[in-house]
């Protein structure tokens, strides 16, 4: 394990991730070959803490913001967009775990304050009502991180004594209550290393236990009156800004890596540099200033969520679907912007040995994200926005 040199704060933190983005970017090919980010960019982002961002800093974490946690995304992702996705995805759960009672917290991070969780939102798996807690079955794909990860949060549709349906829930498990499907054969993300985590008769102790119908209007089980403002943010606005993280890192590789290669030639044309040639100058301005609208996007609905979290208030319906439809709209711009500098880059960014067609597809795949889907996102927003109350109709998760 990598020497123990966490950043002071945040952007100190920032600035230690920009120092490692040559490693990063140059793992990058690795990493999709081996479908798994490779441990060299683990054990660095690791030794600096790029992993603890949310930690409550009673265990040695920076218990940062949702706007941090963008930030360190983002960051991650401009030197490879698979690092920059599980680096998210951790941290989202280590927001997670700081929701829950202490007791399940000591058990993530007692002994080991590095231990890494993942997630899965899906209600995938099944499970029965016993004394003190659940037993749970199922499988969960698209667990990214999980070949780092010692412990998941993993959705399950939970039942009363009857075998009726009670709530939705994410139950904390650890990996060794739990079987793994290598599964993860994909275009785009591939070093997310997104595979399928597996359960069979596993028991969850109540302590474990993050209901989603009271989580939605901001009720979490660790909360008493010592928590951190940071752990009474909106939940589903917490979890699905933190998704446009990596994107907007990955944007700003594409935009480097373009700028970097306009000292080349255009083919069949006479212009010997393609900085030289104004339709280059309009795209690289245009897709530079579509990225910054992306970020301003994100910045304004991190505001949202860090600023009623701040003052103890819980953001309104209206608030929360608008963030929905801010991620979207982000990842929407951030596509946009990226397929403007694939056209003035020309066709030899999607050779195999350029990064720029791993980054390109990378952002593909994650745009696709279901959680965070434009349309969906527009869809709540609107029916938000004209008084309409039939939005829990599409989705309860707003």
């Amino acid at each position: 394990m990598a020497e123990q040199t966490l950043a002071a704060d945040i952007p100190g933190l920032l600035a230690r991730i920009d120092e490692l983005r040559p490693m990063l970017e140059a793992n990058g090919a690795k990493g999709e070959a081996d479908r798994r980010v490779a441990q060299e960019s683990i054990d660095a982002l690791e030794a600096i803490g790029a992993f603890r961002v949310t930690q409550p800093k009673k265990y040695g974490g920076f218990q940062g913001l949702s706007q941090d946690h963008v930030d360190v995304a983002r960051a991650v992702g401009r030197g490879d967009g698979g690092t920059g996705w599980i680096t998210a995805l951790i941290n989202m759960a280590g927001w997670l775990t700081a929701l829950l009672p202490e007791q399940a917290q000591d058990e993530v991070w007692g002994e080991d304050p590095n231990t890494k969780v993942t997630v899965v939102l899906a209600t995938n798996g099944k499970t029965k009502r016993v004394p003190g807690g659940y037993i749970v079955s199922g499988e969960w794909g698209y667990a990214s991180g999980s070949w780092h990860a010692e412990w998941s949060f993993l959705g399950a549709e939970l039942v009363d004594e009857d075998g009726n349906f009670d709530d939705a829930a994410q139950l904390l498990i650890p990996k060794t209550d739990l079987g793994y499907k290598d599964t993860w054969y994909v275009a785009g993300m591939r070093s997310s290393g997104s595979n399928t985590w597996v359960a069979e008769d596993v028991f969850v102790p109540d302590h474990r236990v993050l209901r989603g119908t009271p989580a939605i209007l901001g009720q979490y089980p660790g909360t008493t009156e010592d928590t951190p403002n940071v752990y009474r943010a909106g939940w589903i606005p917490w979890l699905n800004v933190i998704l446009a993280g990596a994107q907007l890192g990955i944007g700003r590789a594409v935009l480097d890596k373009v700028i970097a290669g306009a000292a080349k030639p255009i083919a069949y044309t006479s212009i010997a540099h393609k900085s030289d040639s104004v339709a280059f100058q309009l795209d690289v301005a245009k897709a530079a200033l579509t990225l910054d609208s992306a970020d301003l996007m994100i910045e304004r609905a991190c505001r949202e969520i860090d600023e009623p979290a701040a003052a103890g208030e819980y953001p309104d319906y209206l608030t929360r679907a608008r963030n929905r439809a801010y991620v979207g709209w982000a990842a929407e711009t951030v596509s946009r912007a990226i397929e403007t500098l694939l056209t003035a880059h020309g066709s030899g960014g999607f050779a195999e040995v350029n990064a720029i067609q791993r980054f390109w597809r990378d952002q593909a795949v994650a745009a696709r994200h279901a959680f965070i889907l434009p349309a969906l996102g527009y869809e709540l927003y609107g029916k938000a926005l004209l008084g309409r109350d039939d939005g829990d109709s599409v989705t309860p998760l707003v």
